[in-house]
């Protein structure tokens, strides 16, 4: 399967985030990431847009709620026709079988789904002091894909480090999707997990979610080809 990059979109409004998507007319039309906060701030018609622009979407929700609300939420994004959903493997693999449900249209055809292991802002010490798992992180993430995998979904969010214990008990064709990327030079922001795309590719990443590296770069563009010519190419 090829490697990607993908663009954390993470702006407030629809003008923002097309004044943005506008920088990269004439070059190619990056996957994007729509999370929380364009989604509540913008809408659904934000995600009809910037399809409609030839963009390949991931929507980045992280569902987690009963199975029966997730396979009901799962179902209206799905008519959105994005290319890639998220839900929270702590929600169960019950929950995660949901989801799938819920996603998949009458013809058979749905979004690529995946689960978050654990954020790449938590630490081992607050994983385990502050929401009581006992177990050590890496374990945790590996059981969480483990489950995942039984519940039929196509891979996880992990932070890159983990991508090869990942890979090792779920098989090379389990997804890796890996935010928590930066640049060599650059600073970590709230991140704790992180490594460069040259790093990420080497440990087997599939797609990397990248946002201020490119988003808050003098020269998006530039740095959006210079992350795929690092991890991609």
């Amino acid at each position: 399967m090829k490697k990607d990059v993908i663009i954390a979109c993470d702006f407030p409004d629809r003008e923002s985030t097309l004044a943005f998507l506008d920088r990269f007319q004439g070059s190619r039309k990056p996957f994007v990431k729509i999370g929380m906060e364009l989604f509540y701030g913008a809408g659904p018609d934000i995600v009809r847009e910037i399809k409609a622009r030839g963009h390949r979407i991931f929507l980045d929700l992280k569902l987690h709620d009963i199975p029966n609300t997730v396979r009901k939420a799962m179902k209206v994004l799905s008519a959105l026709d994005v290319d890639m959903v998220n839900v929270h493997a702590a929600g169960t693999v019950a929950m995660m079988k949901a989801a799938l449900e819920g996603l998949t249209r009458a013809d058979g055809t749905r979004p690529l789904l995946i689960a978050v292991t654990q954020l790449t802002s938590t630490s081992e010490e607050t994983m385990q002091k502050e929401l009581l798992v006992g177990a050590s992180i890496n374990d945790t993430i590996v059981r969480y894909a483990q489950n995942a995998r039984e519940a039929g979904l196509d891979g996880v969010v992990c932070s890159p480090l983990e991508a090869a214990m990942v890979k090792e008990a779920c098989g090379e064709t389990f997804l890796a999707v890996t935010p928590g990327i930066r640049f060599a030079d650059a600073a970590a922001d709230d991140q704790v997990r992180i490594t460069t795309p040259a790093r990420a590719r080497e440990i087997g990443s599939d797609y990397i979610v990248v946002g201020r590296p490119i988003t808050a770069a003098e020269d998006p563009v530039a740095a959006y080809e210079h992350c795929m010519k690092e991890f991609a190419e």
